[in-house]
């Protein structure tokens, strides 16, 4: 498989920031759009699935849910699957397993029949293209990987602006079980975008090196391959982001959920209380490429853990003030206030936890957040109706979001601060890419502490500012 080359690759391997890697980064665009905007896409045709099937709104939710479930819950499968496959042949099959699901729905008899097709399968195909998508960035991309991840990221709401028309459109013409089949033969797309995932190759040797690598090679036993690494759990910048990025998803997927219905219950028409999602999501595809350009600075990015601490805690601001909100004006201002700290959230959290691990463990990193995160995702948003349930008050439901955000923003920012041993001198021992300098200063290091550059990955243009004693590499 050719994308085995790319989870083995030769620590001579330099990421080329560029070339082809902008292939990499658009078809990265296109899968992150798919696979955050398509479980609200769906929603577009809850109405007839509801008059089709006699069951309620909730019943039809849960269709939404189970493709959020998949795609974070299957996370530890993706890595194992990618370190064993690659990531070109993975994301391939997933392609068709999303376009799969989509077809298969179209032909349901009840609601159950969408809930696996759509929910389980589709939500399948699309974890197969996300995760090794990141990977793939995290492979092209050193230098300029901060603004790289904030364009990648940007491909959520710009799909979201787009496919919820859209599937009003083919709803409207053809039914939900045309516009099923069609957004099925859409997501084929997938299978395109991961061809694109060209695997890196080390630098062309002569020939009698090459016969000698082959004859080391032979006589030296290759240690067995780790498919899912748990050893990342002994990194204490990783368990602090892990903790941390668990109790951010709990609320920050809630305003979204409900701003709508919130400006319907003040009284507002359903199309205007509608056009508050477009405000948030426009405003949100201009801040994450914005934000990744910033958090690429010289002098932001060794500091970027802090950045995406101000950005949670700006967001849980956001949505404390809000529910303080009365007036359709009011939710408008909040919309673009929580776009714009939604915006950098998403440009920033998976730049933290690439600079936090490095690139040799990323893929099991990512697999084991996205399944914490994803059990945070089934208890948020259903807790916060149930509190609405309880309560009949909005704002109730924005400050507890609010709350649990600025609680993770509290453990990430102290919880980086406390794990500090020492700081390197950044002039002396960082160039203008963030790589280390002088190799005798990161040596000088106490043997107990080790930043990202001494990594076995060779992947040296993360280093962070922190070194926390008990990691092992």
């Amino acid at each position: 498989m050719g994308g085995a080359v790319v989870d083995d690759e030769p620590s001579d391997v330099k990421a080329p920031d560029g070339g082809w890697g902008w292939a990499v980064l658009a078809g990265g665009f296109v899968i992150t759009g798919f696979s955050y905007a398509f479980p609200k896409a769906v929603s577009v045709f809850f109405k007839e699935l509801i008059r089709e099937f006699g069951v309620g709104y909730s019943d039809c939710a849960w269709i939404s849910s189970i493709l959020l479930a998949m795609l974070y819950g299957t996370g530890p499968l993706c890595s194992v699957l990618v370190n064993k496959f690659g990531c070109r042949p993975v994301m391939m099959v997933g392609g068709l397993f999303a376009s799969l699901g989509m077809i298969l729905a179209s032909l349901a008899t009840s609601i159950i029949h969408i809930y696996l097709c759509t929910g389980v399968i589709t939500g399948l195909g699309l974890a197969l293209n996300f995760q090794p998508s990141l990977i793939m960035l995290n492979r092209y991309f050193s230098e300029k990987r901060p603004l790289a991840n904030g364009l990648s990221a940007a491909g959520s709401p710009v799909a979201l602006c787009c496919l919820s028309p859209l599937g009003q459109v083919l709803q409207y013409h053809y039914g939900w079980r045309g516009g099923f089949l069609i957004l099925g033969g859409l997501l084929l797309n997938c299978c395109a975008c991961g061809a694109l995932m060209r695997p890196l190759v080390g630098p062309k040797k002569p020939q009698d090196q090459e016969l000698q690598a082959v004859d080391q090679a032979e006589k030296k036993p290759k240690p067995p391959k780790k498919l899912l690494d748990f050893s990342v759990f002994k990194d204490r910048g990783f368990l602090i982001y892990a903790i941390a990025a668990s109790i951010m998803v709990l609320g920050l997927f809630v305003p979204p959920v409900f701003v709508v219905s919130y400006a319907k219950e003040m009284g507002n028409e359903d199309t205007k209380s509608a056009l508050l999602l477009t405000i948030l999501g426009f405003v949100d595809i201009f801040a994450r490429p914005t934000c990744g350009l910033i958090a690429g600075m010289k002098w932001v990015r060794p500091r970027c853990v802090y950045l995406f601490s101000f950005a949670i805690l700006f967001n849980g601001i956001t949505d404390v003030v809000s529910s303080q909100a009365t007036d359709y004006p009011g939710l408008v201002v909040f919309c673009i206030f929580f776009g714009l700290s939604y915006g950098m959230v998403g440009a920033l959290q998976f730049e933290v936890l690439m600079a936090i691990v490095g690139t040799k463990k990323f893929s099991s990193a990512l697999g084991l957040v996205l399944l914490m995160e994803a059990i945070a995702v089934l208890v948020g948003p259903p807790g916060a109706g149930r509190l609405l349930d309880t309560t009949h008050n909005y704002m109730h439901v924005f400050l507890l979001a609010g709350c649990e955000v600025i609680l993770a923003s509290i453990v990430i920012c102290l919880g980086n601060f406390l794990c500090i041993k020492k700081k390197l001198d950044e002039p002396e021992a960082h160039l203008e890419n963030g790589a280390p300098a002088e190799m005798e200063k990161l040596n000088s290091l106490p043997e107990g502490g080790k930043t990202e550059s001494e990594q076995p990955d060779g992947d040296i243009s993360t280093v962070t500012v922190f070194v926390y004693g008990d990691t092992p590499q």
